[in-house]
């Protein structure tokens, strides 16, 4: 391996999804790219040089090429970007004052309009920030419109000068909601692309498609042909002329006109080969259903990461390895590149799963419910392909209409959190994770490993408006709802049945899932006919006072009557109201009404019904449905606030406290109570101090200082919110007070070694409460708020949320806890001034959000009272910054 040069920033690397879905590769420039530059300048035309260097440079000198390829990585920066061994853009800034920097940027003739000068501007502007660079200006010529755009486009506030036919432009780099909201847009489009470059193929090759019919590549090449796959198919093998009536090529580079999904069914030891000559090819994208890689030995891990890297580095993106295949019911495409000919109908859901056999389970429990899917994909191992990136091309595919995911790991929650949340802002999304599978990943998945609680999880799926099940049935009961019904307006149900024993069940069900019974229960008599059935169930959907209608009817003998159910359909089809119902035991979507609903292809009927009645077996499973569905629609209505921002932050400051730190011990260490309060007033968090004393005579010293009255606590562990060992005296207001209080702990906690004490002025009563952030591994920066004490942590009373917040986030974390009502007034107590703990949550989080190098912040103990918050402690660790899956710049995980 080449050596890098010295104080080579490894974690600036990154691969990065382009404007037209293919991958580069972006990274520090090195002294050894200097061949590469001189291949990328050769092959510029006149122009493109001239723009750049604003002279007819046609061969760079020594000089030159020295100058361009050593830099020193925090003054003078350069990215390169890459596909295979080709430079194909330089993006470079160099410092010109102590807070700006001059940056200039050169892209390939050959990859203008991908998007390339717009990335590495996001990634140069990231670095700077953390060099303390914080304004970028740029000479530009009038007439190189396309660099203008890169910057003006950007989302930045941009300054022009005109000067001697010189364009200058000043801004600055510290992100902004429209410079964001720009770069997740671009995010969305280049990674929407790229899966709609898998999922739309106009051709496809069968890599080890074989004449045995039992054989993976015989299997998928089967169901390509059987389904009615619209593009050209391919079949590659060099022992066949013929497989399937489709004519085989001995290797994918004898393909005519090119392949845009290669499917690869060849022995595990045999892809990374494959890959090699799939990129020599052109191939773009590539689903491998191969197993053998990280699933199964370490040495599978390695033949895993070598394919990752071979097609990153070609510009290709994979699903798998170990898939069990993709499907694409449009009709323009007809893709069922699966290894089963079993396939749910064309219909508005889009499905993804990791798992190859719970892929099968999926797709035939979809089937049997008459429930119909626009896509479908599996992951297998995961190496690059997604959930997110399924996520980012449903959020515009007009043939899905809601999304089911079952997650057995999560490799980005960060990035699932802010992709959900703009899927579900339209579509509902509908996770299923098992919990085993919190803090354990499947073989074969790169997952880091957590350290927040499991509830955290889940509180980031609240935080996205994700609906989150238990198992698969779950989803697909919520999933048939959503599907086919209106969402409810509100939580007031009707309930209608022909039971009252089951009416009065339902409704206790329905109350206790938060929804509201306002109609009814109405239970008509057990051998009421089908017209006085319908008559109940008309009143119900006319009710002006009813959101939803719950249906359970159970014949007195025998089958249904068919009657019921048409007079079932009839009600619902004439309502905008959403409708559940259990008949019989029956489970799915209503047959009748869904033919109707649906034509064979897949396209809505000019006289379809508004919407086909989902049908459940057992009555507590559409209320839950139902529920669930309700919740869903009250966070799509409800206001989701502003991103948190704060006056009185000084970055700089805490960025140069924290290099300090880190320059004087490079593991990191807890900071000092002097840090601690110093970094924390950078982000204008006060911390009331407090002094180390080893003697009764230094607490008396030390309360004559602060004024009575004061506290006298140890800071020990041990003693920390635990009722029975009590770790601190209160209210203490004379000398004879503080000696007594000390001297009587001393004497408690020395066997303990417990007796560190500290001395400090006494709060005002109020509510104690811990305000905290945590730098997970799988999450990044994590808040969590509650009250404390030894309850809190019995009962596991926290509430968590992710980075960046907005003010609503900030007002759900205080309100969430179970303890909450502690906080507004409960038993004639006066109300906590609840503005002001947000506001400390929203600058921690804005904090815990800027820097990495935070490994834990705890504010602890905050004390909440009518007329503000007074925070007493603070304990802070850092550690050396490691990269975080979803950094301040578009990347790849």
């Amino acid at each position: 391996m080449t050596q890098l040069p010295p104080g080579y920033p490894v974690l600036a690397e990154a691969d990065v999804v382009l404007r037209d879905g293919s991958v580069c590769r972006l990274r520090p420039i090195k002294p050894s790219d200097a061949d590469g530059i001189r291949r990328f300048h050769a092959g510029q035309s006149d122009e493109s040089i001239y723009l750049r260097f604003f002279a007819p440079m046609r061969e760079l000198s020594d000089r030159d090429i020295k100058r361009f390829t050593e830099v020193d990585y925090h003054d003078r920066m350069a990215l390169v970007a890459t596909i295979g061994e080709d430079i194909i853009g330089i993006g470079r800034f160099d410092r010109v004052s102590e807070h700006s920097a001059e940056v200039a940027f050169n892209i390939s003739d050959h990859y203008h309009g991908k998007g390339i000068g717009s990335v590495l501007l996001e990634h140069l502007a990231a670095i700077a920030q953390s060099h303390e660079i914080a304004e970028f200006e740029a000479e530009v010529l009038p007439h190189n419109r396309k660099m203008l755009n890169v910057f003006s486009e950007a989302g930045y506030q941009v300054s022009r000068r005109l000067e001697d036919g010189v364009v200058t432009l000043h801004f600055a780099i510290e992100p902004t909601a429209e410079s964001l909201s720009v770069r997740f847009a671009r995010e969305h489009r280049a990674e929407s692309q790229s899966v709609r470059a898998i999922l739309h193929p106009e051709s496809v090759a069968v890599i080890g498609a074989s004449r045995r019919e039992r054989a993976i590549g015989h299997q998928v090449l089967k169901q390509i042909v059987d389904g009615g796959f619209t593009g050209r198919i391919h079949a590659v093998n060099p022992d066949a002329d013929e497989i399937l009536g489709v004519p085989a090529v001995a290797s994918i580079g004898e393909v005519e006109g090119g392949v845009d999904l290669a499917v690869i069914a060849v022995p595990a030891e045999a892809v990374t080969q494959v890959v090699v000559e799939c990129a020599a090819a052109g191939v773009r994208t590539l689903l491998i259903i191969s197993s053998g890689f990280a699933e199964v030995d370490e040495e599978g891990g390695r033949r895993q990461q070598e394919v990752l890297r071979l097609a990153r580095m070609h510009g290709m993106r994979v699903v798998g390895p170990n898939s069990f295949g993709l499907i694409n019911n449009d009709p323009a495409v007809s893709l069922n590149a699966t290894l089963t000919p079993v396939i749910p109908k064309p219909g508005f859901l889009g499905l993804f799963s990791q798992s190859g056999a719970l892929a099968i389970a999926n797709l035939d429990s979809a089937a049997r419910r008459n429930l119909g899917i626009s896509v479908f994909a599996s992951a297998g191992n995961r190496v690059d392909v997604s959930g997110n990136d399924l996520m980012q091309y449903w959020v515009e595919d007009e043939r899905t209409h809601a999304v089911g995911l079952y997650l057995e790991s999560m490799g980005n929650p960060r990035k699932f959190s802010r992709v959900a949340r703009h899927l579900a802002s339209n579509k509902p999304v509908i996770v299923v994770k098992p919990a085993a599978a919190t803090y354990g990943a499947p073989p074969g998945h790169r997952v880091r490993k957590a350290k927040v609680k499991p509830h955290a999880f889940t509180a980031m799926l609240e935080q996205a408006g994700v609906i989150h099940c238990e198992n698969v049935h779950q989803m697909f009961d919520v999933a048939q709802l959503l599907v086919h019904q209106p969402l409810p307006a509100g939580r007031r149900v009707a309930i209608v049945g022909n039971s009252s024993q089951l009416a009065a069940l339902c409704a206790d069900n329905a109350t206790e899932r938060g929804l509201e019974v306002v109609h009814g229960p109405v239970a008509v008599a057990t051998e009421a006919t089908a017209q006085e059935f319908q008559a109940a169930v008309d009143a119900a959907f006319s009710d002006e006072q009813v959101d939803s209608v719950i249906v359970c009817f159970i014949p007195p003998v025998g089958a249904l009557d068919q009657e019921v159910v048409d007079a079932l359909r009839h009600a619902a089809s004439r309502s905008d109201k959403p409708c559940v119902a259990t008949l019989l035991g029956l489970r799915g979507v209503d047959e009748g009404g869904d033919a109707a609903f649906l034509h064979e292809t897949g396209e809505v009927a000019d006289d379809a019904p508004r919407q086909a009645v989902p049908l459940y077996a057992m009555p507590e499973e559409a209320i839950r449905a139902l529920a669930a569905a309700t919740d869903y629609a009250q966070w799509r209505d409800k206001d989701k606030g502003e991103t948190v921002v704060r006056d009185g932050i000084d970055r700089w400051a805490a960025r140069a406290l924290l290099d300090r730190v880190l320059e004087e011990d490079p593991e990191g260490r807890a900071l000092t109570t002097d840090e601690a309060h110093e970094l924390l007033a950078a982000y204008g968090i006060d911390v009331w101090p407090r002094y180390e004393v080893a003697t009764a005579d230094e607490a008396v010293a030390r309360a004559e200082e602060v004024g009575y009255p004061v506290v006298v606590k140890s800071l020990s562990p041990l003693v920390r919110g635990q009722a029975m060992l009590e770790g601190i005296r209160v209210d203490l207001h004379d000398e004879l007070a503080v000696r007594s209080a000390f001297e009587a702990l001393d004497r408690r906690l020395a066997p303990m070694d417990a007796n560190y004490f500290v001395v400090q002025r006494m709060a005002g009563p109020g509510v104690s409460t811990v305000l905290s952030t945590l730098e997970d591994p799988l999450f990044g920066p994590v808040v969590s708020f509650s009250l404390a004490g030894a309850p809190t942590q019995l009962l596991d009373d926290i509430a968590y949320r992710i980075p960046p917040l907005t003010d609503v986030d900030a007002r759900e974390l205080v309100e969430e806890i179970k303890l909450a009502p502690l906080l507004m007034g409960h038993d004639g107590a006066a109300p906590v001034d609840r503005a002001a703990l947000e506001d400390v949550l929203g600058r921690l989080s804005i904090m815990s959000d800027d820097f990495l190098e935070l490994s834990s912040v705890e504010l602890n103990p905050v004390i909440a009272h009518p007329s503000g918050v007074t925070v007493l402690g603070a304990d802070v660790m850092i550690a050396p910054a490691a990269r975080r899956i979803d950094p301040g710049a578009r990347s790849l995980s």
